[in-house]
């Protein structure tokens, strides 16, 4: 009887291991990489990044992004999907911006919007352009690009704006096409 209960746990362990070399054993299987491969200019990559400027201890505006990849020198930030908001005061009225991507530049707080950008007041003033730079020390939104503003019932193109954030005016830099949408 022995060498039979010897004979049959030898089989069960040669079946065990034809299965096993067969299959792979689950510790052997190569786990897939979560971890991204980072273009060579990029030292860190976050999702859900956040940016401010406050001064004098009150918040300014406030930026969102999808995703922020920072340059190795240290100087910038590449950002996806993101939402910019400058905080209404007694002396000017929210602004949001929204846009597809953009480059904020840590040294001058310049940030530069592109692709789908869309500016809108808290007067519901929009200003729909493909690319629109905000000039921190000016505290200015400025483009060469064509702009297509809308308000209410007017609605007018030009190229190239500089739209102050504290004033809230635009300067638009071309001949403005405009029109009034009769309801």
């Amino acid at each position: 009887m022995r060498p039979l209960l010897a004979l049959l746990a030898l089989a069960a362990i040669i079946a065990i291991a034809a299965v096993v070399i067969r299959n792979g054993s689950p510790e052997s299987k190569p786990v897939p990489s979560i971890v991204q491969q980072l273009p060579q200019n990029i030292d860190i990559a976050l999702n859900k990044a956040r940016f401010s400027e406050i001064q004098e201890s009150l918040l300014v505006w406030e930026l969102v992004a999808e995703r922020a990849e920072y340059d190795k020198t240290g100087d910038m930030a590449y950002l996806k999907d993101i939402r910019m908001e400058f905080q209404k005061t007694p002396s000017q009225g929210a602004i949001t911006v929204t846009a597809d991507s953009g480059e904020y530049f840590f040294a001058k707080k310049d940030i530069l919007l592109k692709g789908n950008v869309l500016v809108v007041t808290d007067k519901d003033a929009r200003f729909d352009t493909e690319q629109i730079a905000y000039i921190g020390a000016l505290d200015q939104f400025t483009t060469k690009a064509p702009v297509l503003f809308r308000q209410q019932r007017i609605q007018l193109s030009a190229t190239g704006m500089d739209f102050g954030v504290k004033s809230q005016k635009a300067n638009f830099k071309s001949l403005v096409v405009a029109s009034i949408v009769m309801k």
